[in-house]
């Protein structure tokens, strides 16, 4: 066997059963993952990569990231939380990241965002590629052929790499599939080929044909290597046959070589022990990886006055048009998503004539919401500005994993070694009479990721600020929202007798503000809403003498309060307004940042959200459902009366 692959499946089983030791006499916590009796996958394909090659792993990651690297002292103290570790202990085993490596734990979840970085390869032009491993469970999980799809369809530089090692978990392969692994790449117009480890020699030609044939012809190829894992699938979990485990350990090719060449492998062996054990004297020595939490704190923001809007475009137009102006000035700006191209545009129109200005910017997709915002995720990490559309809100469920275990986790869990600036965008909202499934405002099921933005466009300020703000950020990623009804709205002025005012974050809150010095009621609302909210603030003043302040984030998470506290700390009532389901939503969080800060000086609070029940497709009774500003000025006025009332 060759000397370099040897000698990595040596340190890979030494690492891997030092692990197992350390967590049998509790030196260890959660879980791990060994490849005991897999390491020749890992070893054999990562001897044929160059530097620039990305490599995507799961959760039995120790062998892969062995393979790539040889940081056993970074790996070790990884998993052992240590501050040393790759990911500063952050990761731990099944979470890695170091100089184009990357794990996560969620099966088949990093196969979108590999396939990102594939296609970033291709746009780069740099006769590189990305590599992903997964196991034969893993052909469950939806995703998977969805990657298969677009990098096929797209020509993209993309090797994956198979391990069946014939258990998902602890249910043998019998079980769980059907039809076959090879019909299944080959379906997709993939080149595919099959070896095993036993066959080490035709699994190195295998493996070395199959990397050059996606280096050179820049075309996927899927490799299914044959396998066993000798160890449980974590710790100790085990119910396989004793007899059929003792068959694989006599016949494992690490355990053969080491019967047959006892006496010439003992330096090798001795070597590998060397290394491991002064890896996990290193970590014992090392620091528990810190506390690294911080609670922003928000300041009071300085407001601005806004200046009157000359032009009356529609804000559909003036999203297009912002679209036109930052693509024109960064290349790395990427448009995404289905319907966007000419001469459709999308389905909402944002991207009318992108693709005839930008040709190479913007991208039809299938329809295949979790790839492309994985892919989106990819892109993002490879130095490029995706802006990834989703065409209506309430298919985002669809790419929930990809949002909340990738782009939002990988800065953090990778200790700040990746960063994502990836925007997804979206139509949300109803009025439209679209239904059930394409009317829902869900942002709230979003709000709490840690590592995730949401925006939340109105028309009370020009959107090109937002995306050219957008266009230059770093941390990433955001999801941003664009009501539907605002589409077809331009952007409004205050009437007479009101203000706008906008604050100086890079995100700006607007507020529109009484030229009256005595506000009797202050309203939180945003995206949608703003249009809304300050019709009702004009007529309450001019129809019924009550003073309203209109408060409209265009940040709904993270949101502080503390900006807005002298303007309610000052009314009589303040009024939460959400289109989407009240419990556990924006106005919640609101009304509890509030009463924490203000406590008994807090004014009467009130939040006004629709029914509980589905958006109906009638439009009659959709309007009955969602506030409007019908149903907004009599809840507000029968609060301010009673408010008004003597105590008796």
């Amino acid at each position: 066997m060759d000397s370099d692959i040897l000698r990595t499946s040596l340190l890979i089983r030494e690492t891997e059963e030092a692990l197992l030791r350390l967590y049998s006499i509790g030196e260890l916590h959660g879980t791990v993952h060994t490849c005991i009796g897999q390491e020749l996958t890992g070893a054999i394909v990562c001897k044929f990569l160059k530097k620039n090659d990305w490599v995507f792993s799961n959760h039995r990651c120790h062998g892969h990231f062995l393979s790539r690297t040889g940081d056993v002292t970074g790996l070790i103290a990884e998993v052992m939380g240590k501050e040393t570790g790759v990911c500063g202990g952050r990761g731990g085993s099944q979470h890695l990241c170091k100089e184009g490596f990357f794990s996560n734990g969620i099966q088949g979840g990093i196969l979108p965002v590999a396939t990102g970085a594939a296609f970033a390869k291709k746009l780069r032009h740099d006769n590189s590629i990305s590599i992903a491993f997964i196991g034969d469970g893993t052909l469950g999980e939806g995703v998977v052929y969805e990657v298969l799809n677009i990098a096929a369809k797209w020509d993209l530089p993309l090797l994956i790499v198979l391990e069946n090692n014939q258990y998902a978990q602890s249910t043998h392969i019998s079980e769980t599939l059907s039809g076959s692994i090879s019909k299944r790449a080959q379906a997709f117009g993939m080149r595919y080929a099959k070896s095993d480890v036993w066959n080490w020699e035709h699994l190195i030609t295998e493996t070395e044909d199959l990397i050059n044939y996606t280096r050179n012809q820049r075309h996927p190829a899927f490799l299914q290597i044959d396998t066993y894992r000798l160890k449980a699938h974590s710790k100790g979990d085990d119910l396989r046959s004793i007899d059929e485990i003792e068959h694989f350990n006599t016949i494992d090719p690490i355990n053969v070589i080491l019967r047959e060449h006892t006496a010439e492998l003992a330096t090798e062996v001795a070597g590998a022990q060397e290394r491991v054990n002064d890896a996990i004297r290193k970590a014992k020595q090392a620091r528990s990886s810190p506390f690294y939490g911080t609670e922003t704190q928000s300041q009071s923001s300085t407001f601005h006055s806004l200046p009157r809007q000359g032009s009356k475009i529609r804000l559909s137009r003036a999203i297009n048009n912002a679209f036109l102006e930052i693509m024109e000035l960064d290349k790395n700006i990427l448009f995404i998503g289905e319907d966007v191209k000419a001469p459709y545009g999308g389905a909402f129109k944002i991207s009318d004539g992108l693709s005839d200005r930008f040709p190479g910017q913007v991208i039809n997709t299938p329809i295949s919401e979790s790839a492309i915002v994985g892919i989106g995720c990819g892109l993002a990490m490879h130095g490029y500005r995706p802006f990834v559309e989703i065409m209506f809100g309430d298919f985002l469920t669809l790419a929930f994993d990809q949002i909340l275990n990738h782009a939002a986790k990988f800065r953090d869990m990778y200790n700040d070694q990746v960063k994502v600036p990836l925007v997804i965008r979206t139509p949300m909202g109803a009025g439209r009479g679209y239904g059930p499934t394409h009317s829902q405002t869900l942002e709230k099921h979003f709000m709490g990721i840690p590592g995730l933005t949401i925006l939340a466009i109105n028309n009370l300020i020009d959107p090109a600020i937002v995306y050219k703000a957008l266009a230059k950020q770093e941390e990433g990623p955001v999801l941003l929202i664009e009501n539907k009804i605002l589409y077809t709205k331009s952007i409004r002025n205050a009437s007479l007798g009101f203000t706008s005012y906008a604050s100086d974050d890079p995100f700006p809150a607007v507020v529109v503000n009484p030229l009256s010095t005595n506000v009797d009621v202050v309203i939180f609302g945003y995206g949608g809403l703003s249009d809304l909210l300050v019709d009702v603030a004009e007529e309450l003043f001019v129809e019924h003498n009550v003073i309203a302040q209109v408060i409209c984030p265009l940040q709904i998470y993270p949101f502080s309060v503390i900006p807005y506290i002298k303007l309610v700390s000052k009314c009589k009532i303040a009024i939460i307004v959400e289109e989407g389901q009240g419990f556990a939503g924006f106005g919640s969080e609101v009304v509890a940042q509030l009463t924490e800060i203000l406590g008994k000086l807090l004014p009467r609070t009130i939040r006004i959200y629709p029914f509980s029940m589905a958006i109906p497709s009638s439009k009659a009774l959709e309007n009955l459902m969602i506030p409007g500003k019908d149903m907004l000025i009599e809840q507000i006025l029968k609060a301010y009366i009673s408010e008004a009332k003597p105590q008796q």
